[in-house]
């Protein structure tokens, strides 16, 4: 049986390449257990190794800088942050039984929240806006422009193509209003600041209701700082989320385009994973349904 299967671009990775990998590339590490572990995630195949290292291999190819971009960059943010980041532990070269790069980390202890269900919403919003707070403060002089720190106008094309392919199973006249909303919305004239670009649930890891660890920096990097407040509507209830703006400090403009990114990204991701990644669209329809009742 083949261990790598391709899917168009896309890689299904099995135990067995990763063991493979681990003992040529780390034999200290080879006779540790090793099991995939059930993730939503659609760039990396995330898998256990012993008892405190996790190992993340790209499945596609438009996801081999992200590893090579968080490696770069981690060192620099992590000792700056008031929530864990996953520490590098070492490289991976690509090789015959794996074409790209690939990294291990020290593991996290922690769940991922879910929307709707949070034990401590507004503890857990507060150390949220910590979190985006000291990213913010962290010298941004030689940055990486990041994936997601952008014009929300750049965006727009996308947008429409998505809000096609939707007619019929969201109201897309109403969120086509806030759309266009958010695009009037003043564009960030301010110095270029991080930020982390993927705030979502996922990203997440939290015990006893308060955030303790951040993951995946594959999309950080340094422009309009709004991308940070999606999490507002990705992950928490209505009732706490002045209580994080407030906490961040977010004016009307940086608002509107927060609300615009995480309307964007939802809405984006939707016709895609409508049928692929449940989880994901499911996510996606949560974040609709919030933005549009919270203008109602």
């Amino acid at each position: 049986m083949c261990a790598v299967r391709m899917h168009e671009d896309e890689v299904d990775i099995d135990v067995s390449v990763v063991g493979r990998l681990i003992a040529g590339r780390f034999p200290r590490w080879a006779g540790l257990p090793l099991r995939r572990l059930e993730s939503s995630g659609t760039e990396n195949a995330v898998f256990r190794l012993g008892a405190d290292k996790v190992v993340r291999l790209p499945r596609h190819p438009r996801a081999v800088e992200a590893i090579t971009h968080e490696l770069r960059w981690l060192p620099r943010l992590a000792p700056g942050l008031p929530a864990a980041a996953p520490e590098p532990l070492g490289r991976g070269e690509p090789g015959e039984a794996f074409p790209w790069p690939w990294a291990v980390y020290g593991w996290l202890d922690g769940r991922n929240p879910v929307p709707g269900a949070l034990e401590e919403p507004r503890l857990l919003a507060e150390d949220l806006a910590a979190y985006v707070a000291a990213l913010r403060r962290i010298d941004a002089a030689e940055g990486p422009i990041g994936y997601r720190g952008v014009p929300l106008a750049a965006r727009d094309r996308f947008m429409r193509e998505a809000l096609a392919q939707l007619a019929g199973r969201i109201d897309t006249a109403a969120v086509t209003d806030l759309w266009e909303q958010a695009l009037r919305a003043p564009e960030y004239t301010g110095p270029p600041v991080w930020a982390h670009g993927d705030l979502m649930a996922g990203n997440l890891l939290v015990s006893g209701g308060r955030l303790t660890a951040v993951i995946d920096y594959g999309t950080v990097g340094v422009g309009d700082p709004a991308v940070d407040l999606i999490g507002a509507w990705c992950l928490l209830p209505a009732e706490v989320r002045g209580v994080f703006r407030e906490a961040v400090g977010a004016d009307e403009a940086e608002w509107a385009r927060g609300r615009g990114w995480a309307l964007s990204i939802a809405v984006i991701a939707l016709p895609y994973y409508w049928e692929t990644n449940p989880p994901v669209a499911e996510n996606s329809r949560h974040v609709i349904r919030e933005i549009l009742a919270e203008s109602r």
